[in-house]
C-alpha cells in the first residue's frame, strides 16, 4: 500500500493509487478509504440492483470526475442516461453511502451537494436505518424517493437485504 500522499495532481494520483480500492482524491490528498465488510458489500450489490430496476444506470465503487479537485468513490451511484466514457464526469442523478466506521460523511455529503448532485441518501446497515441529505445535514427517511418518480421503501430494502444475509448460493456446473 503507498503511503498517504499530499498535493497531487489527479494524474499522479491515477498513477500512484489510481487502480487500488481504498483511496479517494481529496484536493491534492489521497485519502483512506474504508474497504467494505461483508455487510457493507452485500448492500452495495443490493443497492445497486434497486437502482437498474428503478430505471437508473448504477456503478459500484467507481470514481467521480465531477469537479477537477475531488475524485470520490461513492459506494453507489445511479443516473437516468448513460455514462460517457470511463467515468462519471457531469452529476450524478443520486449517490447511496453505507455508513462506514472512521469516515466523515457529513462532510461527503456535503461535498456531494456542492457538486450539485441533487439526491443523496446514507444507510446504516447495523442499524438498518436511511438519511437523506437535506442540503445542510442528514435527517431520517423511511424511503429512498427519485427524481423518476420511484419509489424505493426502507421496509423492502431491509427485507431483502436480511434475505441476502441468510442466502445459500445456488450451485451450478455451467455459467
Amino acid at each position: 500500500m503507498p503511503p498517504i500522499a499530499t498535493s497531487l495532481t489527479l494524474d499522479e494520483y491515477d498513477r500512484v493509487y489510481g487502480r487500488e480500492a481504498g483511496w479517494e482524491y481529496w484536493f491534492g490528498e489521497a485519502r483512506p478509504k474504508p474497504v467494505p465488510t461483508h455487510l457493507h458489500g452485500l448492500l452495495q450489490i443490493l443497492l445497486g440492483e434497486l437502482l437498474r430496476m428503478a430505471g437508473y444506470v448504477s456503478s459500484v465503487e467507481a470514481d467521480l470526475r465531477i469537479v477537477p479537485d475531488w475524485s470520490p468513490r461513492p459506494d453507489v451511484y445511479g443516473v437516468a442516461g448513460k455514462i460517457e466514457g470511463r467515468y462519471a464526469t457531469r452529476p450524478v442523478d443520486v449517490v447511496f453511502e453505507v455508513l462506514s466506521p472512521q469516515e466523515d460523511i457529513e462532510t461527503k455529503c456535503e461535498l456531494y451537494s456542492q457538486s450539485l448532485i441533487p439526491a443523496i441518501f446514507v444507510f446504516d446497515p447495523a442499524e438498518q436505518t436511511i438519511t437523506s441529505w437535506d442540503g445542510q445535514r442528514l435527517v431520517p427517511v423511511t424511503d429512498v424517493k427519485l427524481a423518476n418518480g420511484v419509489v424505493i421503501t426502507g421496509a423492502t430494502i431491509w427485507a431483502l437485504f436480511l434475505e441476502r444475509q441468510q442466502q445459500q448460493p445456488p450451485v451450478s456446473t455451467r455459467i
